[in-house]
């Protein structure tokens, strides 16, 4: 097993995840599957490089973003996360990724932090930092911030309807991928795996109601996985098995 020196500066457990991040939740995952050790750090994107985490320090060296982090972890340690694969399965990898990463991964935050039930008891917690004084007007600046992001992005041009449909086509089609295997690319798991794991576990966790979650809840294959990686990865967390819905 590879020794290192690695820092992992991620965001808090909350939300009835390990990590609030999906984008944590990946990285640390990634870092399990190639069997490297590594110390924990919370931190708030402010106060990352390019505003965003996770990021990483390894021996001096600042990583920051998930994908460039796996890059240099398999490049420095040796590891393929990817090991097994065939050309076309590593394109088909990419291709999911970005599809978790770049689409699915903006619906789930939009009704995360723009509905207003989930807001309030989710991200809007994030300023309790604050002086009591400053926390209304933060949380303002927060949710408007991230709507901003989210209309630059083109998911937050969108009704709550539209962004519910486009969002069930992407866990349709990630579900449709899984089938009856275990893991996306086969019988044990790859790096897209923590990816897909991290969103889909950021959508099914009960904190909140969202027709995503609902979707997914209809997906049995897809709560199984999340379930299977959860216990595999982060079988210390206490997470809530999904009973599926009865039929007529």
């Amino acid at each position: 097993m590879p020794t290192s020196n690695i820092t992992l500066y991620a965001s808090r457990p909350g939300f009835g995840l390990p990590d609030t991040s999906p984008f944590v939740i990946k990285t640390e995952v990634q870092l399990k599957m190639a069997g490297l050790s590594y110390a924990r750090e919370s931190t708030i994107p402010p106060q990352a490089p390019k505003g965003k985490v996770p990021y990483i320090e390894d021996e001096g060296v600042v990583v920051p973003d998930s994908t460039f982090i796996r890059a240099h972890i398999e490049r420095k340690y040796g590891v393929d996360l990817d090991e097994g694969l065939t050309a076309q399965q590593r394109a088909e990898s990419w291709t999911i990724e970005r599809l978790l990463e770049d689409h699915l991964y903006f619906a789930m935050v939009w009704f995360r932090w723009i509905v207003p039930e989930n807001f309030a008891k989710g991200p809007a917690r994030f300023a309790d930092f604050a002086p009591q004084a400053e926390r209304e007007a933060l949380r303002r600046q927060m949710q408007a911030r991230k709507d901003g992001e989210l209309r630059g992005h083109g998911i937050g041009r969108h009704s709550a309807a539209e962004i519910a449909v486009l969002g069930v086509r992407s866990i349709d089609a990630v579900s449709t991928l899984l089938g009856e295997k275990p893991y996306l690319m086969g019988d044990r798991p790859s790096a897209v795996d923590a990816m897909a794991f991290g969103v889909l576990a950021a959508i099914l966790t009960p904190f909140f109601d969202t027709p995503l979650r609902d979707a997914v809840v209809g997906r049995a294959n897809l709560v199984t996985y999340v379930e299977r990686m959860m216990q595999r990865f982060y079988p210390e967390h206490a997470w809530e098995p999904v009973r599926q819905p009865e039929v007529a």
